[in-house]
């Protein structure tokens, strides 16, 4: 039996920091460049990454990762997180892979449909002009499974 081909992909990004964002991007764009449907779906922390005054600096997360392969005591000292954030981002850059600004604008550009979680937005008093312009629209958590109907859900 021949499994049927991927046709719609809905991601869900809960995470705000770099290596919380960039699996859903990339995985959107991979979706878009093999003509799969894809929407982005960003709730609780995961709103930073289109948070238009946010987006620019996201972090790694040093403290409680444990792929870090490093004590949580040393991730908490000051400046770690911005150490391993420039480092990243110099091995992102190196592999031509884009910030999330410009990523987002790129995944948005190949129609994929990008969408702020409405309960996470009136949690945190955020309106639509917060957002980057790339942002489709706020939605509910129902909304959002209508929109879904017939998608792999991915959670990041």
């Amino acid at each position: 039996m021949t499994a049927e081909p991927i046709q719609k992909v809905s991601i869900i990004v809960s995470k705000g920091s770099l290596e919380g964002v960039y699996p859903a991007l990339i995985m959107a764009n991979g979706a878009r460049a093999e003509g799969i449907e894809a929407t982005l779906f960003f709730t609780f922390f995961g709103l930073d990454a289109i948070i238009d005054k946010r987006m620019d600096h996201l972090k790694v997360a040093t403290v409680g990762n444990p792929a870090m392969h490093i004590p949580t005591l040393v991730g908490a000292l000051p400046g770690m997180s911005s150490l391993a954030t420039k480092m990243m981002n110099q091995k992102m850059e190196k592999l031509d892979i884009p910030p999330v600004r410009e990523f987002m604008e790129m995944i948005a550009d190949t129609g994929c449909d990008i969408y702020a979680c409405k309960a996470t937005v009136d949690m945190f008093d955020l309106d639509q002009e917060d957002f980057c312009p790339q942002v489709t629209g706020i939605i509910t958590v129902g909304e959002f499974y209508e929109k879904s109907a017939g998608a792999s859900i991915i959670f990041t």
